[in-house]
C-alpha cells in the first residue's frame, strides 16, 4: 500500500511529504487549503494527463514521488502483472516518480529506472482505486456497473467462458461472410475467368519459349549468311591445322630438347590440336544444319505474335501469364468448393452458438444470484449513509443479440425517495449521493476487491451530523483489514474521528506565493483540529464535543483512532 507521497512544486504546494498508514487516513483543513491538490498529485503519479500550468510559479518542474510497500501475500498476487509490465519490486518496495516540466514535458521512473507514463497508468490500476468527483462518475457507466456485479458475483470464470465463446462465434461469422463475399465476386466475373483460363491454356505457352523463338527467327532470317560464315570458319580452321599447328608442334619439340622445363606446355599444345579440330567439326555440322525455310519462319513469327499478345494482356512475362491462368483457375475452383465449405462453417457456427448460449446462461445465473445479494447488501447500508428512503436495485436487461459481455445489460437503478419509481442511477443521483453509493459498494465489495489503496474525495458532499458518523464508520469498516488503506478528504469531524491517521493541510504565504503545508496531528492537536471542524464559537464546548467524537468512533469501530503514524509525522520543507 501507499506509505509515502512527496509532492514538490505543484501549484500551491512547495514541498510536502505525506506519511500514510494502513487503515483509514484522512486529510482535513480549511476550504481552499490544497487538500484536493494532493489527490490530484497522486492521480498525476498514476498516469493522469499533465499540463505545464500545474508547475508552481517560479519553479522549473513539478516532481511527485510515491512509495508502495507490500506484504508477502499481496506481493505474490501482484508479481505476475508486475512482471508483464517489466517491473521488478525491490525488497518488497516500489517507488514511482514523475516529473512535469514548465514546457509540459513529462518523464517517469519505477525504482529509479526510466519508464513511460503508460506503465504508471497500468501500475496505478493495480495499486490505487481513486474516487474523486471525476472518477465517481464512472459509476454511471453500464460497463462499470457490470464489472462491479461480476466482481461481487465471483463470475470471472463464466465471464471468460462467454468472451471466448463469443470470439469463436465471431471468427466463424467473419469467415462465413468473407467466403460468401468471395463466392459472389467470383460468380460475377466467372465468364471472364473462364475466358482467361481457356485462352492461356489453348495457347499453352512454355517458360523460356519467347527467347527460344527469338533465336530461331534470327537464324531462319539469316540462313544464307550464317551458312557462308560457318563454311569460311571451317576453312580457316583447316588452314590453321595444316600449317600453323604443324609448325607449332615442331617448334615445341625443339624447345623441349634444349630446355626440358617447357615440357609442362605439352598439354596446351595437344589441346590446341584437339580444340581446333573440334571447332572445325562444329562449324561443319552447323553449316550443314543451316537451311532457309520461309514457311517455318512464318510459323515462328506467328507464334511470337501470339505470345506477345498474351504478355500484353496478362504479362509482362510468360511466367506472369501462367500465374494469371493459375489464379483464375483457383478462383473458379471456389465455385465448386464454396458450398461445401459454407456447410461446414454453418455446422461449426451452430455448435459455437450453442456453446455461447450455454456459457451466457451460466453467467446469467451467476449474475442473477449475485444481483440479489448485492441489492440486499447495499440497501442495508443506505439508511446509515444518509439515504433512508433510498432503494438500490441491480437490474438485468436481456439483450436481443449475443455479446462478448453476456446475454444481458446491467443497470444500477435507484429510488431515492418513497413513492418514486426506480430509475437508472445516471438520471437521479447527485454528486454526494453518487459518492455514498460508491462507498456502500466499496464496503460490500471489500472482500472481493484486490486493490489495496482506496482514495475518496468529496465523499461527504451534502451530508452532516450523525450521517457523517455513519459514513466514517463505513470507511473504517472498509479498511479494517490491515492489508487495505483509504485516504479520504473530508470537512466533517464525524468522519475524521474514525481515522487511524489524520493529516491537516494549511495554506499560507511563502515568498509572496500561496503555499500549502501538511502536518500529522495526534493527541491534543488532533482534538483541536476536530474542534475547529465543528465550527462552534465556544472552543471549550467544541473541544469536549471533539473528544466525545473520538471516544465514540474508537468504541464503535475498534480502530486505534488516535495512534501516531509509525513513520512519524509528515515533514514540511
Amino acid at each position: 500500500m501507499l506509505t509515502e507521497l512527496r509532492v514538490r512544486d505543484l501549484a500551491v504546494i512547495a514541498d510536502v511529504t505525506l506519511s500514510l498508514t494502513p487503515g483509514l487516513n484522512v486529510l482535513t483543513g480549511e476550504t481552499g487549503a490544497g487538500k484536493s491538490m494532493l489527490v490530484d498529485a497522486l492521480a498525476l503519479l498514476l498516469g493522469e494527463r499533465a499540463s505545464a500550468d500545474m508547475v508552481r510559479p517560479g519553479a522549473a518542474k513539478t516532481v511527485i514521488e510515491g512509495a508502495f510497500e507490500f506484504t508477502t501475500t499481496a506481493l505474490s498476487r501482484l508479481l505476475p502483472p508486475f512482471a508483464a509490465l517489466g517491473v521488478e519490486v525491490d525488497d518488497g518496495r516500489l517507488v514511482l516518480k514523475r516529473e512535469i516540466t514548465g514546457e509540459g514535458r513529462s518523464r517517469a521512473w519505477v525504482n529509479g529506472s526510466p519508464t513511460t507514463v503508460g506503465i504508471l497508468t497500468q501500475l496505478g490500476a493495480l495499486l490505487v482505486d481513486l474516487h474523486g468527483q471525476h472518477e465517481t462518475q464512472s459509476l454511471l457507466k453500464s460497463d462499470a456497473q457490470r464489472d462491479i456485479l461480476d466482481l461481487y458475483a465471483t463470475a470471472a470464470v463464466e465471464r471468460s467462458a462467454v468472451r471466448d465463446a463469443h470470439a469463436r462465434l465471431r471468427e466463424l461469422e467473419q469467415r462465413e461472410a468473407g467466403l460468401l463475399a468471395k463466392r459472389d465476386e467470383v460468380q460475377r466475373k466467372a465468364d471472364y475467368l473462364r475466358h482467361v483460363v481457356e485462352e492461356i491454356s489453348r495457347a499453352a505457352p512454355r517458360v523460356g519459349e519467347t527467347e527460344a523463338l527469338e533465336t530461331e527467327a534470327k537464324r531462319l532470317a539469316h540462313a544464307d549468311e550464317l551458312g557462308r560464315l560457318s563454311r569460311e570458319l571451317e576453312q580457316a580452321l583447316e588452314t590453321v591445322n595444316a600449317a600453323g599447328l604443324s609448325r607449332a608442334a615442331k617448334l615445341f619439340a625443339s624447345l623441349v630438347k634444349l630446355d626440358p622445363s617447357v615440357e609442362r606446355w605439352r598439354a596446351l599444345v595437344d589441346g590446341a590440336f584437339a580444340n581446333v579440330e573440334e571447332l572445325a567439326q562444329a562449324a561443319r555440322d552447323y553449316g550443314a544444319g543451316i537451311e532457309g525455310d520461309p514457311g517455318r519462319l512464318a510459323t515462328v513469327e506467328q507464334r511470337r505474335d501470339a505470345l506477345f499478345r498474351l504478355t500484353q494482356k496478362y504479362g509482362p512475362t510468360l511466367p506472369d501469364v501462367l500465374a494469371t491462368r493459375d489464379r483464375a483457375a483457383r478462383e473458379l475452383e471456389l465455385l465448386d468448393t464454396a458450398d461445401l465449405d459454407l456447410r461446414e462453417i454453418a455446422e461449426q457456427r451452430s455448435t459455437a452458438t450453442a456453446d455461447l448460449a450455454r456459457a451466457s446462461a451460466a453467467l446469467t445465473a451467476e449474475r442473477t444470484e449475485g444481483a440479489g445479494r448485492l441489492t440486499q447488501a447495499v440497501n442495508q447500508l443506505l439508511p446509515a449513509l444518509g439515504m433512508p428512503g433510498g432503494q438500490f436495485t441491480v437490474r438485468l436487461q436481456p439483450r436481443t443479440t449475443h455479446h462478448a459481455d453476456g446475454a444481458e445489460d446491467v443497470s444500477f437503478d435507484v429510488q431515492l425517495n418513497m413513492g418514486l419509481d426506480a430509475r437508472p442511477l445516471a438520471k437521479v443521483a447527485s454528486g454526494g449521493e453518487l459518492s455514498r453509493l460508491m462507498l456502500a459498494l466499496k464496503v460490500v465489495l471489500a472482500e472481493h476487491d484486490a486493490v489495496p489503496t482506496l482514495v475518496f474525495d468529496e465523499v461527504d458532499q451534502g451530508i452532516g451530523g450523525e450521517v457523517g458518523g455513519r459514513v466514517g464508520e463505513a470507511l473504517a469498516a472498509v479498511t479494517r483489514d490491515e492489508r487495505r488503506q483509504a485516504l479520504v478528504i473530508t470537512h466533517l469531524p464525524q468522519i475524521a474521528a474514525y481515522a487511524r491517521h489524520q493529516l491537516v493541510v494549511a495554506k499560507g504565504a511563502r515568498g509572496g506565493v500561496a503555499t500549502s503545508d501538511v502536518r500529522t496531528v495526534t493527541g491534543e492537536a488532533r482534538t483541536r483540529e476536530l474542534a475547529r471542524m465543528l465550527g462552534d464559537p465556544d472552543m471549550e464546548t467544541a473541544l469536549g464535543h471533539a473528544a466525545e467524537l473520538l471516544r465514540k468512533a474508537s468504541a464503535s469501530s475498534g480502530a486505534r483512532a488516535d495512534t501516531a503514524s509509525p513513520r512519524g509525522p509528515a515533514r514540511r520543507r
